[in-house]
């Protein structure tokens, strides 16, 4: 069965404030977050662990790496190197000019139809009506 939900003006405007407040919010830990990194740079060194501790609160700050190849230049080097069984050939379509061939007529857009995936998103955005 399919049941009708109600939503009313209270609820409406509940989200309006919890949305104004989560901004809010969210400005203030960066802020904070910001004080904390520099404090522990001046401290202690960029880039490095370490902790505050006042009263019954710590902060404590982790250092995560990560590293990966940028893949024109370590292909470059790697064809200059012969090592091309160390680089993958991805066929990929030219959506683009699939695209645009389908606009111009050249290819039927049916064709292609059960091979098109299409996200649909939702989004829900409340503002404040002055009347």
């Amino acid at each position: 069965m399919n049941e009708t939900i109600g939503v009313t003006e209270e609820e409406i405007k509940r989200f309006y404030v919890l949305h104004d407040q989560k901004k809010e919010i969210e400005q203030e830990l960066h802020q904070l977050k910001k004080k904390f990194h520099q404090f522990l740079d001046g401290s202690i060194g960029k880039e490095r662990k370490g902790e505050i501790i006042r009263g019954d609160y710590q902060v404590h700050r982790q250092i995560r790496s990560s590293s990966n190849y940028m893949p024109e230049v370590t292909v470059q080097k790697l064809d200059d190197l012969n090592l091309s069984d160390f680089i993958i050939t991805e066929k990929r379509p030219d959506t683009e000019k699939l695209e645009a061939a389908i606009k111009l007529g050249f290819v039927d857009a049916a064709t292609f139809e059960d091979c098109k995936n299409t996200k649909v998103t939702q989004a829900i955005v409340v503002k404040e009506v002055k009347q």
